[in-house]
């Protein structure tokens, strides 16, 4: 399974891009080197635009962001191992009980099943979708950006690539990456 990535920008230019640690220490020394600077942060999977708490030190921000160190103790925290609840019907939980080692591993299994086998049509979506919502971010009030949106939706990345051309550099380089996760 791939990492997330984020990625920041200044107005049009790219500060950082990385995983979730890596981009928060990039922000951060980003915003302390200069004052009067500030970033959008983007999921670069699902294109959401994020907000992080980047007072205090670097330590500070990562320990309010990062995930907690799991604790020793009952369950499989080491292994990321999340309690959830799920809703199901009767039969669901007879089937589930006659399988073979246990009902959660199971479903771990039936869930990983369906992660390898989606369609690509599917991540091709969701990439399209995720190269839009950063596009409008970015790039809503440039020359042709609801040309380039409409491009991107009808799968003409020739004509999305030609629409960009004009813009930023680093906006431009970074729109096509989360395009051609969708080709």
């Amino acid at each position: 399974m791939e990492t997330t990535t984020f990625t920041a920008f200044d107005g049009a230019c790219r500060v950082v891009t990385g995983d979730l640690e890596a981009a928060l220490r990039g922000i951060k020394r980003y915003l302390d080197e200069g004052s009067g600077r500030s970033v959008l942060v983007f999921n670069d999977e699902t294109g959401e635009q994020v907000d992080f708490d980047l007072r205090g030190t670097e330590d500070d921000v990562l320990a309010r962001a990062l995930p907690p160190k799991p604790k020793p103790g009952r369950g499989r925290p080491a292994l990321g191992v999340v309690c959830g609840e799920i809703s199901l019907l009767p039969r669901h939980w007879d089937w589930l009980a006659r399988q073979q080692p246990n009902i959660s591993a199971t479903l771990r299994r039936l869930v990983d099943d369906a992660i390898r086998n989606e369609p690509a049509s599917t991540r091709a979506k969701r990439a399209v979708e995720a190269a839009d919502r950063v596009l409008w971010g970015l790039a809503g009030n440039l020359p042709n950006c609801e040309e380039a949106s409409r491009a991107l939706y009808t799968r003409d990345f020739s004509r999305f690539r030609e629409l960009i051309q004009s813009w930023p550099e680093d906006i431009g380089k970074h729109l096509s990456i989360l395009a051609g996760r969708a080709e």
